[in-house]
């Protein structure tokens, strides 16, 4: 275990145990449809509701997302987004935002072709607070993980069904932040068997570490993020904001709808997270 230095992420998640509450973690992906509109959807997403920013860095074989994870970040590299640029868009968000955690998601690979010692400088001189590398494993902390923690970078990793109780020690060693908690059992069965799945999975990862757990579950509706937010620690909302952008296009480029249409998604599941807990008790 290297020495962990304290970041947004950890001032958050406190913040929020004391208020007693779940964050809503929203992501989207740099560039998406272009930079100043995903700049602008970046800078109105504190204010709508999200507690934590995931920032999808663009990549060509994104292959552990979704179609409309994988359609966003090809419409980000059409209109000429790339590492540099996802890491300006980060500074000029903290021009005006000190406080909202930010974390950037993607590949090792375009981390690798642009230096990782000059990549977590940049991003922690930028304002970056955490990163999850998704096709990066324990076994290869060497290259990534270890030095990030060292830059005073959160290093967050995916948890999921299949990690059962002796690959779950391997993927919390080193993570700090937060668990994000990858649930894959879909929209099948009943939403009671759904919470209790959760439930199950919680109590399971509980057991193994005092982090944060983030629940992503294909979450669409404010109902769906106050059902999870009754039991976890977070609730992470991706490829429904994605398709939010996508649909409110005209053609492949922004409309006038397209900022507003985000921030109003945001709004409604940050109110069903905030009244989770207390309807819960009810």
């Amino acid at each position: 275990m290297t020495a962990h230095h304290r970041t947004r992420i950890d001032d958050r998640f406190a913040a929020l145990a004391a208020e007693g509450r779940a964050a809503l973690v929203t992501f989207i992906t740099a560039g998406d449809p272009d930079h100043g509109t995903s700049l602008a959807i970046l800078k109105g997403l504190p204010a709508a509701g999200a507690d934590v920013i995931e920032l999808g860095m663009p990549f060509t074989d994104p292959m552990a997302d979704g179609p409309a994870i994988q359609a966003s970040s090809l419409r980000a590299l059409a209109a000429g987004q790339t590492l540099k640029k996802t890491l300006d868009l980060v500074r000029e968000f903290r021009v005006s935002d000190n406080a909202t955690p930010l974390v950037l998601m993607g590949y090792y690979n375009p981390i690798y072709s642009y230096g990782v010692e000059r990549f977590l400088t940049d991003a922690r001189t930028a304002g970056v607070d955490g990163l999850i590398v998704v096709d990066l494993p324990p076994e290869e902390d060497g290259e990534l993980c270890l030095p990030a923690l060292q830059a005073g970078l959160n290093f967050i990793r995916l948890a999921t069904p299949t990690t059962d109780e002796k690959r779950l020690p391997a993927v919390l060693n080193n993570t700090s932040g937060f668990v994000y908690y990858v649930s894959i059992t879909g929209i099948t069965g009943t939403r009671a068997a759904e919470a209790a799945s959760i439930r199950q999975a919680l109590e399971r990862i509980r057991a193994h570490t005092r982090l944060p757990i983030a629940v992503g579950f294909g979450v669409k509706t404010a109902a769906q993020a106050a059902a999870i937010a009754a039991h976890a620690d977070a609730v992470v909302v991706g490829s429904a904001l994605v398709e939010a952008i996508r649909a409110s296009l005209d053609g492949s480029v922004a409309s006038a709808r397209t900022v507003g249409e985000v921030h109003g998604l945001v709004r409604s599941l940050a109110q069903g997270v905030r009244g989770a807990r207390a309807a819960a008790a009810e």
